[in-house]
């Protein structure tokens, strides 16, 4: 299998919704796995993904996803999300996907850079102390853009 020309992935993240959160830390780990250096941006809803207090409670969203593949008003529902959501973390346990907090710790060691946006943070009045342990830093838009300045770097929104 020929090599990837990719040098370098960077993923910004603005949902944190479960699917959301877990195809952009699929894709950056693999990126790892291909010796690809990858570096994800938690910018605004994103950022939970991201606060000690709110990682382990993301949910699946039911209103407005063409890929629940139900009417708009059944997503919304009383107790609707929360079915959907323990129904998808019960089959990713079956694949041994590990939950967010473990994933953001894996991403961190194998080299992937976890960057806040500075914009988010304030907007959203949190602090450093908010934010896992694991991150890189806060940085401004500029200055994750300036990130992207070697040949063969991808960048891409999810």
């Amino acid at each position: 299998m020929p090599k990837s020309n990719v040098k370098k992935m960077l993923f910004i993240l603005s949902k944190a919704t479960i699917e959301n959160v877990y195809a952009a830390f699929i894709m950056a780990n693999g990126a790892r796995m291909e010796g690809i250096e990858a570096e994800i941006f938690f910018t605004f809803f994103g950022l939970e993904a991201i606060q000690k207090k709110k990682l382990e409670h993301l949910h699946v969203a039911t209103v407005g996803n063409p890929a629940m593949h139900m009417p708009t008003m059944l997503g919304g529902l009383p107790g609707m999300e929360a079915l959907a959501t323990k129904m998808m973390k019960k089959e990713m346990e079956k694949l041994d996907m590990p939950p967010i907090g473990e994933f953001l710790e894996i991403l961190s060691d194998s080299g992937c850079k976890l960057w806040a946006c500075k914009l988010a943070v304030e907007m959203f009045h949190l602090e450093e102390k908010d934010l896992i342990d694991d991150l890189d830093g806060i940085l401004t838009i500029g200055d994750f853009y300036s990130r992207a300045t070697e040949d063969n770097t991808q960048m891409l929104f999810v």
